[in-house]
């Protein structure tokens, strides 16, 4: 029988950037302390968390709920079940939603696309019933469908009891599930994000401007979305892209409209200063070729099956090891997909991340004489 091992093979990141070797890594200070009761800092690619505070607490997130409720409006147009152009009827529930409005008028035909609008541009909460009445029949049907979305995205303090996120003791969400949320919605839906970051929508003669001031100030920031209620205070989920590194950030619970915008900025500006995000391997590419026994071709091209980048500190790219470990001599069958390793990438005795290593092909067993061979080759060892 074969003799299991562990094949360690040291990848040299820093020999792919030459100049990364010539910089200091910048020190990196305590993040900025700010009077919002919770908040984080996480980056889009890598899902690092760089700021982290009280993000599990749960809380109102007043219209940030709006951002679920866009979630599943894009998830019925990418599944085909409705259309933008496709008319809504407001009904009188609708109309009579309390709180912000886009102004839309019982018995008024609306297109999907104007009541997204509507909802993202303007915080309707009446356009957010809309949606939800015409894609689930009733809001509380629309809520639980909510609901299982948060569940499939790990929202484990996350429940809604409505489309617009007006206040109510059941419905909840943290500062952390909220950013996985706009993760989760900027990667699944490119196409649609872009009315994020959009300054002005008008309807019914009556123009509004986007709440998100943060559109104004900073020319990276595309989104997302503002939120207010009493007991939520004021909150604020944003996210900006500096030359390929997306982050997002959550805030709530701050005391003013003003305090949220500072808050975010000092967030956003603490990660881009002070970190980095960087992609090591791409999904599919080769990242080694280690010998495969009793098979029908000699090497195995292993990797990643998505995108693997790491968020580290500023300047320390040159500082990066990766060591790929496979699990055992590699013998045929072997099918695409198949677990076959795994990839740490360490900075000196910090673990950045680990990754399972797969085959990116398949490969069929060897003939008789050729696996007879490979035994005896595989018992000399």
């Amino acid at each position: 029988m074969p003799r299991l091992f562990a094949l360690l093979l040291l990848l040299s990141l820093a020999l792919a950037h030459p100049a990364a070797a010539q910089t200091q890594p910048i020190p990196t200070p305590a993040p900025p302390a700010l009077g919002a009761e919770s908040y984080i800092l996480m980056d889009f690619h890598s899902g690092r968390v760089l700021v982290d505070e009280q993000s599990d607490l749960r809380r109102d997130p007043a219209s940030l709920t709006k951002v679920m409720t866009a979630f599943v409006t894009f998830s019925e147009l990418k599944a085909g079940n409705m259309t933008l152009d496709e008319q809504v009827r407001v009904s009188e529930r609708a109309w009579r939603a309390p709180g912000s409005r886009m102004f839309i008028e019982v018995g008024d035909r609306v297109s999907v696309e104007n009541l997204l609008r509507g909802m993202i541009i303007q915080s309707g909460n009446d356009a957010s019933v809309a949606l939800a009445e015409h894609i689930a029949g009733t809001e509380a049907t629309f809520a639980e469908l909510m609901n299982q979305y948060a569940r499939e995205l790990g929202m484990a303090d996350t429940h809604y009891t409505n489309a617009a996120g007006l206040p109510d003791p059941e419905h909840y969400s943290t500062a952390a599930d909220t950013a996985r949320l706009v993760q989760a919605l900027i990667e699944r839906f490119p196409d649609y994000y872009d009315y994020y970051s959009q300054r002005a929508f008008t309807w019914n003669d009556i123009e509004q401007f986007n709440r998100n001031r943060m559109l104004w100030q900073d020319e990276t920031v595309d989104g997302v979305k503002t939120g207010y209620t009493e007991t939520a205070g004021y909150c604020l989920a944003t996210s900006a892209d500096r030359d390929g590194m997306r982050l997002i950030s959550v805030v709530m619970g701050a005391d003013n409209p003003e305090a949220r915008v500072e808050q975010s900025k000092a967030l956003l500006n603490y990660g881009y200063r002070f970190f980095e995000t960087h992609r090591l391997y791409a999904a599919g590419e080769a990242i080694e070729t280690p010998r495969i026994w009793k098979g029908q071709a000699d090497n195995l091209p292993v990797g990643v099956t998505q995108d693997l980048f790491v968020t580290i500190p500023a300047r320390a790219y040159d500082r990066l090891d990766a060591r790929l470990a496979l699990d055992g001599q590699i013998e045929a069958p072997v099918d695409a997909g198949e677990p076959v390793g795994r990839l740490a990438v360490t900075i000196g005795d910090e673990t950045v991340t680990e990754q399972d290593i797969v085959a990116l092909e398949t490969i069929a067993e060897g003939g008789i004489i050729s696996r007879v061979i490979d035994e005896l080759l595989l018992w000399l060892e």
